[in-house]
């Protein structure tokens, strides 16, 4: 098939997206049952924090009905494998809401591995774990490691794993895993162990890179002048490419982002940073970039405020640029690019779920519109 006519197909396909989510999110969030319903995993993360943001997000806020599985984030440990739990991280009535709609509760746990690693007081670590969820009622464990990529890492992480299966057979295990896969992840044996495998692919785009890239695209954009920034595994396709080589669809979660990137002093897609020549690595200054939200900052710029968006045809993901072509550069997901981007990796690749980084960024006061585009695509409702 020529490039051409491919890219058409896709854009027409997003068209047709649109149009699905328009008429079918609204019935969808009307479900208000069990999610017992979903046959794909629908994970969201969520951080302790959250609760003290404006709006405040927390446990009365979490539509349960629309997931299978929360990772609740903000817990770390320090080299002795002692955790450290945050003031305000407790929350019983987050674990009681979600036990009473069917969903599990997981222990984000993030942290330094590598000097865990260092001191060998892994088994310390899996039996403060094992205490802390038996006394807080959790069900599993999401271990963050960014990113395992040596001998030792890749060993240390099988039997991390290993060990937390044996310490509970009833836990539910999972790792957050880098888009490129690479030697850190020993997936043959990693996969005896896990439930599955939260493959997060995002970031392609920040401040750590010299070009406006896309944040997270679904597949890849050959225009892209710095593949060596995400590649491999820098698209939902690439990423899904490389895992379902080791690993089958069940076990792997997509990742999609609830959140994006500004980049103030570009006018382009995959314009250059001005600065970047300046910086010791090459990349964007970090005053040229934030990191923004999706419901309270990027929502309120959709064809306002002096903002215009546009759709990548071969990505099939949006960006906004000034309508006046004055400097500004933003990459981001939408609800129809979410949509696509669930019912392609559930259904067309079909990967056991997906999960997002992070339900309070989709959280506008009312509504969570990505959230709802999730859900109704992992339904697989055309």
């Amino acid at each position: 098939m020529r490039p051409c006519l491919q890219v058409l197909i896709r854009f027409l396909s997003c068209l047709l997206i649109a149009f699905v989510v328009l008429t079918f999110t609204q019935k969808a969030t009307a479900q208000n049952g069990l999610p017992n319903h979903l046959v794909k995993r629908v994970v969201g993360d969520y951080g302790y924090w959250s609760r003290y943001q404006t709006p405040s997000y927390g446990a009365p806020q979490i539509p349960y009905g629309q997931l299978t599985h929360i990772n609740h984030a903000g817990v770390s440990f320090d080299a002795s494998g002692t955790l450290s739990v945050p003031d305000g991280f407790l929350e019983p009535e987050l674990n009681q809401r979600a036990h009473a709609r069917g969903v599990k509760v997981m222990l984000l746990l993030g942290g330094d591995f590598n000097g865990l690693e260092t001191t060998g007081d892994v088994q310390t670590l899996v039996n403060n774990v094992a205490a802390f969820e038996k006394q807080y009622k959790y069900d599993g464990v999401d271990i963050d490691w960014e990113y395992p990529a040596t001998t030792a890492d890749r060993k240390f992480l099988v039997d991390l794993m290993k060990k937390l299966r044996k310490s509970n057979p009833d836990y539910v295990l999972s790792i957050d895993a880098a888009p490129w896969g690479g030697y850190g992840y020993d997936l043959k044996h990693l996969k005896l162990s896990l439930d599955y495998v939260n493959i997060m692919m995002y970031d392609c785009a920040g401040p750590w890179t010299a070009y406006g890239q896309l944040n997270s695209p679904i597949f890849w954009d050959p225009n892209d002048p710095a593949p060596w920034e995400c590649e491999p595994g820098g698209s939902v396709k690439e990423a899904a490419d490389i895992f379902l080589a080791e690993v089958p669809g069940q076990q792997l979660t997509m990742g999609t982002p609830f959140y994006g990137y500004h980049y103030k002093n570009i006018n382009e897609l995959f314009g250059l940073c001005p600065n970047s020549a300046t910086t010791d690595d090459g990349a964007c200054d970090d005053s040229e970039v934030d990191s923004q939200n999706y419901a309270p900052w990027i929502k309120e710029r959709i064809n306002k405020k002096g903002w215009r968006t546009y759709y990548d045809p071969v990505a099939l993901v949006p960006y906004m640029l000034k309508a006046d072509g004055s400097d500004g550069y933003i990459t981001y997901d939408d609800p129809f690019s979410t949509y696509y981007r669930v019912f392609y990796s559930d259904w067309q690749r079909s990967l056991g779920g997906t999960f997002m980084w992070s339900l309070d960024a989709d959280y506008d006061g009312q509504s969570q519109d990505l959230l709802d585009a999730m859900y109704a695509a992992s339904l697989g409702v055309r």
